[in-house]
């Protein structure tokens, strides 16, 4: 089959290739995945699991890519749920091969099924995103109608899931981002906008949870703008200071398919869009996945056309 690999962590994206690797094998409780598109996103290059297994000892030449939609076409011994021929999205396992490739083992578990009516584009759009907007904002922001949200990256991938989420649970959603990315996020829903190249973030007033895709300077300025009680939920490591009367929690997203459920089912009810930037081959993925300008939105890799 025919997959983009990379060798090199140093290099990072401008390290893949495109080279020729063995189906894998269904393992116990795996499926086979004839994939259609998948969902890259950058910082994996930086996660260890790209590198290196569970037993810390080097894996590469390794697949990325942990998005995907596609269509079963085998079953490993013991796996139930699925049925060869459906329609599924979801994300593989951190530390084994991924979706920038033809097929992918994963396990079942891993999956939820793709209705019908819902491209693959948008199905791999979906999982990384979703389920990090889902589980920051409903499992540990624990957001409730009426509460201020505080979104970082509000014309971004996750950004745009967020402040869709927040709004639809009943709450005022405050988008940030760079100058340009303003109409973006306002589009996506976000009741306002600050800029932060220009510094508005000193004005912002308490909020009851920010969710921040950010970190450095502007997460340790945006604990302090947490009200007593409110929580500061992070994607990029655990948040330095933590806010003085508050919450504070990092999370790594995990896969859940009653999750992957609702959100696709928001899809097809029209209450959520999804935010996709470029669609690429896997002919062109190297090229699409280094970007010479700056990019709004997810980049999908079309794997079949």
């Amino acid at each position: 089959m025919k997959a983009i690999v990379v060798t090199d962590q140093a290099a990072g994206t401008a390290g893949m290739k495109l080279a020729d690797r063995p189906e894998p094998p269904a393992a116990i409780n795996d499926v086979i995945v004839q994939i259609h598109a998948s969902g890259f996103v950058p910082t994996e290059m930086e996660w260890p699991s790209t590198w290196v297994d569970r037993r810390n000892l080097d894996r590469t030449p390794s697949i990325p890519g942990h998005e995907l939609a596609g269509v079963v076409t085998a079953l490993g011994y013991g796996t139930t749920g699925l049925s060869v021929g459906q329609r599924v999205f979801g994300l593989p396992d951190w530390h084994r091969d991924g979706s920038l490739a033809e097929y992918v083992a994963m396990e079942a578990r891993n999956l939820a099924p793709l209705p019908g009516d819902v491209d693959f584009t948008v199905g791999a759009s979906l999982p990384i995103s979703g389920l990090t907007a889902w589980q920051g904002l409903l499992q540990h922001g624990r957001l409730q109608a009426g509460q201020t949200v505080l979104a970082h990256g509000a014309a971004g991938a996750v950004g745009t899931m967020v402040t869709q989420l927040a709004r639809e649970a009943g709450a005022y959603v405050i988008g940030t981002g760079r100058a340009a990315d303003r109409q973006k996020a306002l589009d996506f829903g976000a009741n306002e906008f600050v800029d932060l190249e220009n510094d508005a973030l000193k004005d912002v007033g308490g909020v009851d949870l920010v969710f921040d895709v950010i970190g450095g300077d502007i997460g340790k300025r945006s604990a302090r703008l947490i009200r007593a009680g409110g929580t500061l939920v992070s994607v990029v490591g655990p948040p330095v200071p933590r806010p003085d009367d508050g919450l504070a929690v990092d999370f790594v997203v995990e896969t859940d398919r009653a999750q992957l459920s609702e959100i696709v089912q928001r899809v097809r009810d029209g209450r959520l869009r999804t935010n996709i930037g470029t669609v690429s081959t896997l002919d062109d993925a190297v090229a699409a996945l280094n970007p010479t300008e700056r990019r709004s939105g997810k980049t999908i890799i079309r794997v079949r056309p």
